[in-house]
């Protein structure tokens, strides 16, 4: 059997902390900014992590 790939889009969209915690960045950030208030768009520029129903799939796609 073939060894499995690493999913090419989420290798450079998610960041892998020391502790093995996945980090991604938020949606909504990119344009239409005028109407967002500062408070909103300041959290949207934060880093989040992924919900832990998510996280066995996310890292089957880092190859982890």
């Amino acid at each position: 059997m073939p060894k499995m790939k690493t999913d090419s889009g989420a290798k450079k969209r998610i960041k892998v902390t020391g502790t093995g915690r996945l980090r991604r960045r938020k949606a909504f950030k990119s344009h239409l900014l005028e109407h967002k208030s500062a408070e909103r768009k300041r959290r949207l520029g934060r880093e989040t992590d992924f919900s832990k129903g998510d996280e066995k799939q996310i890292k089957r796609m880092l190859g982890m």
